[in-house]
C-alpha cells in the first residue's frame, strides 16, 4: 500500500499507467467503508487498514490481486467506468475457461451463481487510482468464513478452481491483465514496459 500511494503521489502526467500483478500473504485488509460485524481473525492472519473503498476482504496464495496505477482523464474514464471495465475484464477471463459468471447492482465484483469469485476496491488521488481487483483463482477459502466478505453477511465466496481446471495463478494474472489492457485501451507493445502502461509482477510477503 506504501508503494502504491507513493506511486500516486509522485506520478506526473506523464508517468506511465502500471499495473501490479501481486500475491499476497495471508492478510485481512479493512476499507474505509467497514460495516461488517465485529470478527475474530483466523490465527496468525494480520489485519491492515488501507485508503481504499469498500469493506473487509481476505487476500492470499492462490488469489491474483492487480492493482491499477491508472490516470483516469489520460484514459478518458470516470471511476464508475472504470469499475465496470474491471469487472468485464474477469467477466471475459472467466468465459475464456467456460465458466458462466455475472454482475449485481449496487455490489461491484463478480458472481458465479450466489458466490463472489472477485472483488474490487480502489482509491483515487488527483485525478489517478490505485488499489485494484482481487480474483480467487485456487486457494483456501477458510479465512472468508469468519469475515463478512465485502460488508454482505453471509455471502459465499468462490474461485476459478470450483468451476474449471485452473492454471497457476501467475498464468492466471498475465491473462486478467491482457483483459485488462484491451479494455482500457492500451496498446499490444506496453507488455515490455514500451508504450503507454507497464505490468509490475510482484510477489508480497507479510
Amino acid at each position: 500500500m506504501q508503494a502504491m500511494q507513493a506511486f500516486a503521489t509522485e506520478r506526473t502526467q506523464d508517468t506511465v499507467d502500471e499495473l501490479w500483478i501481486v500475491e499476497h500473504e495471508p492478510v485481512y485488509t479493512v476499507g474505509l467503508k467497514l460495516s461488517s460485524r465485529s470478527f475474530t481473525p483466523i490465527a496468525g492472519i494480520p489485519v491492515v487498514n488501507t485508503d481504499r473503498g469498500g469493506d473487509i476482504t481476505y487476500h492470499g496464495p492462490g488469489q491474483v490481486v492487480v492493482y491499477l496505477m491508472i490516470d483516469l482523464a489520460r484514459r478518458r474514464l470516470g471511476i464508475k467506468a472504470l469499475v465496470r471495465t474491471i469487472e468485464q475484464a474477469v467477466l471475459n477471463l472467466l468465459a475464456h475457461y467456460g465458466v458462466t459468471a455475472e454482475r449485481r447492482p449496487g455490489a461491484p465484483g463478480v458472481y458465479v451463481g450466489a458466490a463472489k469469485i472477485a472483488a474490487l476496491g480502489l482509491r483515487v488521488r488527483n485525478g489517478t487510482t490505485y488499489h485494484g481487483v482481487a480474483f480467487n483463482v485456487d486457494m483456501d477459502l477458510d479465512p472468508f468464513r469468519v469475515i463478512d466478505p465485502c460488508g454482505y453477511p453471509g455471502l459465499a465466496v468462490t474461485q476459478l478452481g470450483e468451476w474449471a481446471v485452473a492454471p497457476d495463478v501467475w498464468s492466471v494474472g498475465d491473462a486478467l491483465v491482457d483483459e485488462l489492457k484491451k479494455l482500457l485501451g492500451y496498446n499490444a507493445a506496453s507488455k515490455s514496459g514500451s508504450g503507454d502502461t507497464q505490468t509490475r509482477p510482484t510477489k508480497v510477503h507479510g
